[in-house]
């Protein structure tokens, strides 16, 4: 496989990822009521802990995008 379709495919994957990103956060924020009654009885848990459990998830999915997107990205564009 060619090193440009690499860098393009991990281009755009970076770009889907954080675009994703952002609109967990903005639903997380907007809708936290909305989100937090339903989750709350999905999973028994109470509000306090959901708003940490999704400060969590926000926290970790966007290390994993630095890790597993940004940085071989950043990598390829700096050998080729």
């Amino acid at each position: 496989m060619e090193l440009n379709i690499i860098k393009s495919f991990l281009g755009w994957y970076c770009i889907i990822n954080i675009i994703f990103l952002l609109f967990s956060t903005f639903i997380m924020t907007v809708f936290q009521k909305h989100i937090s009654k339903i989750h709350s009885k999905l999973f028994a848990l109470d509000e306090t802990t959901l708003h940490l459990e999704y400060f969590k998830f926000l926290a970790v999915y966007k290390i994993a995008i630095l890790v597993f997107n940004i940085v071989p990205y950043l990598a390829l564009i700096i050998i080729s």
